[in-house]
């Protein structure tokens, strides 16, 4: 079983953003919980006979393995996402701006590139940290367990399903995703990056 995180109370104060609209998503972020435990415990109770019918069309087994990466992914994204929020934005500093400024040209063109991606997006943008080219990206998922980018490390998400914004900007989303930078707490996501450099 695994249980909620707690976030800072800053995130029902972001400018751009409302406190209708954190308290909503929190309760989506709460519901993947719930979900992902429920599955969790219907996964222990299959039977031989629900083992002997897995296939790829569908199956128990499918059907709950699938939708628990779902539930899971849905937890850990949220998570990444509600704690860098709440913050000033700005600029971000240390060695995630050198990586930045080496990887993007700039921050300004950091920031395109994930306004740009958040535009493309069905789902998700995520800022990753690809150790094979030692590089980050900017990376797209349509769904929160499609497009996976295996031996990347995620330091910041960006939520660009409606739930997130339809609130506050309607069909604006770029102006959600100028909001969402403008509330980053970018010493957070420097520690991410930071820790997974040593």
């Amino acid at each position: 079983m695994i249980q909620a995180k707690q976030f800072s109370d800053s995130i029902y104060t972001m400018s751009g953003i409302s406190k209708k609209t954190i308290e909503e998503h929190l309760k989506l972020y709460t519901g993947y919980i719930n979900k992902y435990n429920e599955i969790s415990e219907k996964l222990t109770l299959l039977t031989d006979d629900d083992f002997s019918k897995a296939n790829q069309v569908y199956s128990h087994v499918r059907a709950l393995k699938t939708e628990l990466s779902f539930a899971w992914n849905g937890v850990f994204n949220h998570e990444i996402y509600f704690a860098h929020l709440g913050g000033a934005g700005g600029m971000v500093s240390g060695a995630l701006s050198d990586q930045i400024t080496k990887d993007f040209g700039s921050f300004d063109s950091f920031k395109r590139d994930i306004k740009a991606s958040a535009l493309s997006a069905r789902g998700w943008v995520w800022t990753v940290w690809h150790p094979r080219e030692s590089k980050l990206i900017n990376h797209v998922g349509d769904t929160q367990n499609t497009y996976a980018f295996w031996g990347a490390t995620p330091i910041l998400a960006l939520d660009t399903y409606e739930h997130a914004y339809f609130a506050d900007y309607g069909v604006n989303r770029g102006q959600y995703v100028d909001s969402f930078f403008e509330n980053i707490q970018w010493d957070v996501v420097e520690k991410s990056f930071d820790a997974i450099q040593k």
